[in-house]
């Protein structure tokens, strides 16, 4: 029987490595994989999945507007979808892969964020939560040796951000993992900074 995989982490934590690992794994054994991606992550172009490690590959790009067991029905030869920042898929996007999994009995393996840099979760993320039959933390460390689950956003002088819109591309110059303590620790000192 076919499963709905949620595997998730922060910033860092090699999960498009992963998908495209996973992608390369099926292929390996005669699978075709479609690989998705949200058209909000278009930091290494439109329809690129590239991971920090130089692993890439082409994916169909999906918009707010796309039902994806539609499309899914479209492509009679594929035996497995991997969908990468998929917390940036809509609720209704998840339930159309929830969907596809139950009903043509097609495992998806999605890979994304938990939570924003306030610590709030994404939609996409919030329903795979509800929805998933395999929830895997993709674990990576913070500075201090402690596992990260904090995406900290970060100013250009490495300062702590604490507004901001949910949604901001970006990569290493604009993120980093860190353990929940020191991201409080951060944001206490750069307070008390201001207030001298």
């Amino acid at each position: 029987m076919a499963k709905l995989y949620f595997k998730y982490g922060a910033m860092g934590s090699s999960k498009t490595a992963n998908a495209l690992i996973t992608k390369f794994n099926y292929e390996e054994r005669g699978m075709k994989v479609w690989l998705i991606k949200p058209s909000t992550d278009n930091r290494d172009g439109a329809a690129a999945v590239r991971s920090r490690i130089g692993l890439s590959a082409d994916a169909y790009v999906v918009t707010p507007d796309v039902d994806l067991f539609a499309e899914f029905a479209k492509r009679t030869d594929c035996n497995v979808i991997i969908a990468d920042e998929c917390q940036f898929l809509s609720p209704a996007q998840i339930d159309q892969l929830r969907r596809i999994v139950d009903e043509l009995d097609v495992p998806v393996l999605c890979f994304g964020l938990r939570t924003d840099f306030l610590t709030h979760t994404f939609e996409g993320s919030h329903r795979l939560f509800e929805v998933a039959d395999s929830i895997t933390e993709i674990k990576t460390i913070c500075e201090c040796g402690k596992k990260a689950i904090v995406n900290a956003r970060i100013d250009g002088e490495g300062r702590v951000l604490t507004e901001g819109g949910q949604i901001l591309i970006g990569g290493n110059d604009s993120y980093v993992a860190m353990c929940h303590s020191c991201w409080v620790n951060a944001i206490k000192a750069q307070k008390k900074s201001e207030e001298k």
